[in-house]
């Protein structure tokens, strides 16, 4: 048997009368029905349950809200979060010039000044720095007078007050750790960039500064923002050597008040507070530094939010159309 074929010419009504049809009709709606997924809804309500069981311990516990929020903006607590920034923003700035400055040391093509850059970084790196922190809060047992012949003399004790025995701690040993952040984004720099500024009749220190490191800096940023925010918190580590600063200033007051859990929990508020601002500082600053390496920046937090609100209220209410 054979198929019929429909021999109407195209210019004939009959012809056009099916093609005016066929271009008419609309196609149906498709009714997209979403995939469930039930995995997601239960681990939602578990991870939710467990929260709520959390909250509701930490309510039914010993615990002095009132204190909390009595005590949260103490001028004592206050002052002690002043001097902990203070001490966090000083030491990052030590520790970042030095790190730099034993990079270029220990990229050197002399054999001394890399060995002394790679010691350094060796033993900085391989000792807490706790125990940095009080070798120089000790240091006046094995020196007990400072003498730089004809330009200072002091007791030691005098030299080294807790503010720099802090300030000494905790920058040497961040410059150990800057060393390597350095040295990771000089490397990441293309040597065709140096060879051509060499071929300009520029300097060795001059390629460094003027094209090296800005390229450099686009790998160095990020990670120095994370250690900035892990020097804040690290900083609570000079209670060691009593500087004041604001997990001293809050147990000081837990200790005669009695109320030394809630005086923790001001810290603690206190701590994620700075770190969340200086979070979003980062956040802006490497979105700065990408704009030479990306065709187009990634949406902003703040950006993304507008974005899904806008498709939020364009969505169609019917099905999705074809």
């Amino acid at each position: 048997m054979t198929d019929k074929f429909d021999k109407t010419p195209p210019g004939s009504p009959a012809g056009q009368v099916s093609v005016s049809k066929a271009a008419t009709t609309a196609p149906e709606n498709i009714k997209a029905i979403p995939v469930r997924h039930v995995g997601r809804w239960i681990s939602g309500v578990v991870v939710i349950g467990l929260l709520v069981a959390l909250v509701y311990a930490f309510s039914q516990g010993n615990i002095q809200w009132q204190a909390v929020g009595d005590k949260l903006f103490d001028s004592t607590v206050v002052a002690g979060a002043g001097r902990t920034l203070l001490i966090s923003v000083l030491a990052m700035i030590l520790g970042v010039i030095l790190g730099v400055v034993l990079a270029v040391m220990r990229l050197s093509k002399n054999p001394v000044t890399s060995w002394v850059a790679w010691l350094y970084i060796w033993f900085f790196r391989g000792t807490p720095v706790y125990v940095q922190l009080l070798l120089w809060f000790n240091l006046a047992l094995i020196f007990p007078v400072l003498n730089i012949p004809f330009i200072y003399k002091d007791e030691m004790t005098d030299v080294m007050t807790p503010f720099m025995c802090a300030l000494l701690g905790l920058a040497l040993n961040e410059a150990a750790y800057m060393a390597e952040i350095c040295r990771a984004g000089i490397q990441s720099v293309d040597e065709g960039q140096t060879e051509a500024s060499h071929a300009l009749g520029m300097t060795q220190g001059k390629t460094m500064r003027r094209v090296v490191l800005p390229q450099a800096l686009r790998v160095i940023i990020p990670p120095t923002g994370n250690e900035f925010i892990n020097m804040l918190k690290t900083s609570s580590l000079v209670y060691a050597v009593t500087y004041n600063e604001l997990l001293r200033s809050t147990s000081q007051i837990g200790s005669t008040s009695y109320a030394v859990m809630e005086m923790l929990f001001v810290a603690s508020i206190w701590y994620i507070v700075m770190t969340s601002v200086f979070s979003v500082g980062q956040y802006y600053l490497e979105r700065r530094y990408a704009r030479g390496s990306l065709r187009s920046l990634p949406l902003t937090p703040w950006q993304r939010v507008k974005v899904n609100l806008a498709a939020f209220s364009n969505r169609p209410s019917g099905g999705v159309s074809a």
